[in-house]
């Protein structure tokens, strides 16, 4: 049983002890910002499963090209490696308009943003012109998609390819009409430029693989 001290011993000017209080815990680290994931996670399950599905396609035409090589090989004389070329330059400058336009977007400048959208509409709509002028002129030297297991795969692997494209291109008149409105998420956003993204990507993956099929 704790006693009182003696009077004299008590320094009336001194202030009064505090009660024992408990020992505060060493503060912890600040913690890094992690940034999140662009769009919705949905559509990231969804992007996955459709490049599995291209995956499936380049699949099957290695397998060809390696059953018939020859077949392959002059298939791959007939297209135009020029046109090939200069979609492939399209797609890469729509996508990185495509990172401007949402870098705008997120700085809160709408009107930028909706212009660069423009630009990359612009970007599509000319991938689709060129890819009609090597089809129209493949088709009109009997290079249909039943002349060879060439183009069989040829017509399929790049018409399903331009579908995706022009989905992709709808995504982004969306997005753009929803940024004109002022209600325009960020994830909406960022999901159509990822999904352009992947078109892109899907792009850079069949331009090597079919445009240079049995290349030696």
């Amino acid at each position: 049983m704790s006693r009182e001290l003696p009077a004299f011993l008590v320094d009336r000017d001194a202030p009064p002890v505090a009660a024992a209080s408990r020992p505060r815990p060493a503060s912890a680290p600040p913690r890094t910002a992690v940034p999140g994931v662009p769009g919705e996670p949905g559509l990231w399950v969804f992007l996955l499963a459709d490049m599995t599905i291209f995956a499936v396609f380049f699949g099957a035409f290695l397998v060809g090209r390696a059953d018939e090589p020859a077949v392959f090989a002059e298939g791959r004389t007939h297209l135009s490696v020029a046109l090939g070329t200069a979609n492939t330059l399209v797609l890469l400058a729509s996508s990185l308009v495509m990172a401007l336009a949402v870098r705008a977007q997120r700085a809160g400048a709408a009107r930028r943003a909706r212009r660069l959208i423009a630009i990359v509409l612009l970007g599509g709509l000319l991938f689709v012109a060129v890819k009609a002028i090597e089809w129209q002129a493949l088709l009109g030297d009997g290079r249909s998609p039943g002349s060879s297991p060439f183009f069989t795969y040829y017509f399929a692997i790049t018409g399903v390819h331009l579908l995706h494209l022009v989905a992709g291109a709808v995504i982004l008149l969306v997005v753009r009409a929803r940024i004109g409105a002022g209600t325009a998420s960020r994830g909406l956003v960022e999901g159509g430029a990822s999904y352009w993204h992947m078109v892109d990507l899907l792009w850079l993956v069949i331009y090597p693989v079919v445009y240079f099929a049995g290349a030696t």
